[in-house]
């Protein structure tokens, strides 16, 4: 397995975050999420990539960018993982973007693409100060909308609920089609704040005490191929 961690420039953004905020980086053929998608096919080429298997994730910014990519990209990517993120489409300047963080993306955040959309597995703390958890469900609702089956139906949801072995409590939401096949998952993790779930206590912005969402994200990447495989 092969794993890019493509970085922002200062230059481009003083916090050295994607600029998922604005409207020249949240479209196919364009911005970061062009440049991202260049640096995929790069590695595709460059290392003999199973073009099946590739999927993209990330973290607050990073998880927000990373659902950009899903949807500008479908025929690239097989699977999205969004930690504490916001939906495509949640803001288009500044201004819109704190909004969407403080108070929760708009009811038609992420909506108004159509399909196909990766099948996408979301965290986020319910006690998050940064990215307000609405978001998740804002993500989420925007999946299962896009994988609706011909009759209209949603992807079925059945949700449980467990602790993680160092404490932290959580409810898993599975959403799945007639096939059984599952379309998008959320873990809404109770109590945790704007953090990595289950990450080293050595790192920053990391909650060791949640379930590991890097273990869970890749069991959720495995069970998912890309369909129409890339044109690398």
């Amino acid at each position: 397995a092969l794993v890019l961690y493509p970085e922002q420039t200062q230059h481009a953004n003083a916090q050295r975050c994607w600029n998922w905020f604005k409207p020249q980086h949240q479209a196919r053929g364009a911005g970061e999420p062009e440049a991202l998608a260049m640096l995929i096919r790069s590695i595709v080429d460059e290392h003999d990539v199973d073009a099946s298997r590739i999927y993209v994730a990330g973290l607050s910014a990073g998880g927000a960018m990373a659902d950009i990519l899903g949807r500008c990209y479908p025929d690239l990517v097989a699977a999205v993982g969004v930690h504490s993120g916001l939906p495509s489409g949640a803001a288009s300047d500044l201004p819109s973007a704190l909004a969407a963080m403080r108070h929760g993306a708009g009811s038609d955040a992420g909506n108004g693409v159509s399909a196909p959309v990766p099948p996408t597995i979301v965290f986020h703390g319910d006690a998050d100060a940064t990215v307000h958890v609405r978001n998740a469900a804002a993500i989420v609702d925007a999946v299962r909308a896009a994988h609706r089956d011909p009759s209209g139906a949603l992807p079925e949801a059945k949700a449980s609920e467990g602790n993680a072995p160092a404490g932290r409590r959580y409810t898993r939401t599975v959403y799945t089609d007639r096939d059984g096949g599952a379309r998008a998952e959320y873990w809404r993790l109770h109590g945790a704040g704007h953090a990595w779930s289950g990450g080293s206590a050595q790192g920053s912005y990391t909650d060791p005490t949640g379930v590991d969402a890097s273990a869970e994200m890749l069991r959720f990447f495995l069970a998912h191929r890309l369909r129409t495989v890339i044109d690398a």
